[in-house]
């Protein structure tokens, strides 16, 4: 009696030690409720991101029973910037990965431009990606009370990205190696057009303390591609690039 209790409180305890060091995942769809994102001919950014940001957490939990998954968001809501990150922190997240649909200054006009990129905290070549950065952040401005919470910090000022610069990403070589295997899979699995890895001042990135991505998965105002990303097939090969390049990191 006195072993299988001895057995009984060392399985409990194993149990507990190997619950407690699961590796946890924080999934954002980008954007949500009043903020629709970017706009394309037949949809709004915001739910083409929560679907494959659903269909990605699918696949980690059906696969990855080890790995504890987390949502910023699972449903058509408003999530402010900062919380996002809170979520992350709060969760002690091994990971944190955005899911974004680009779009360029021509909006509903039109773009020939198109394919996949991954972004990473940083200010290398970083005004090249200003627009990427400003854009994203923008979002900030529907929350209330901003100036105040971002401490002055104006996305659609250039000079406002200057902190950046000063600040030193502690998980820059995990982040980018992420980045550049989400990108190896977008193209080869996805067969879509890789764009590259890029560093950006991203607000979501910069408060979480941990490796992080902010995917794009296409531009929402070519045509094509929207319509790629609105299909069954187009969720379904994003979401699976994106895991898989998880796994590969994960392992």
């Amino acid at each position: 009696m006195k072993r299988n209790c001895k057995i009984i409180v060392l399985i409990v305890s194993l149990f507990t030690v190997l619950n407690a060091s699961a590796y946890t995942l924080v999934i954002d769809a980008g954007h949500g409720g009043k903020d629709a994102g970017a706009l394309g001919y037949i949809s709004k950014e915001k739910n083409i991101n929560l679907a494959v940001a659903l269909a990605f957490g699918k696949l980690v939990e059906q696969n990855c029973p080890d790995v504890k998954v987390v949502y910023t968001r699972k449903t058509d809501v408003f999530v402010e910037l900062d919380e996002r990150a809170n979520i992350a922190n709060r969760n002690k997240a091994d990971l944190f990965i955005s899911i974004h649909t680009n779009s360029t200054a021509a909006g509903r006009s039109g773009t020939q431009a198109r394919g996949t990129e991954t972004y990473t905290l940083g200010m290398h070549n970083a005004a090249a990606n200003l627009a990427v950065a400003m854009r994203e952040n923008s979002v900030i401005t529907l929350e209330s009370n901003y100036e105040e919470r971002y401490e002055g910090f104006d996305p659609r000022s250039s000079e406002s990205y200057i902190i950046f610069e000063l600040m030193q990403d502690v998980h820059m070589k995990q982040s980018v190696q992420f980045a550049g295997l989400i990108q190896k899979q977008f193209a080869s699995y996805a067969k879509r057009v890789n764009r590259g890895v890029h560093q950006a001042g991203l607000l979501v990135l910069r408060n979480t303390s941990m490796p992080g991505v902010l995917v794009e998965l296409g531009y929402i105002n070519n045509k094509s591609e929207e319509a790629f990303l609105n299909t069954a097939d187009g969720v379904a090969k994003m979401s699976r690039a994106i895991f898989n390049a998880f796994k590969a990191y994960y392992k």
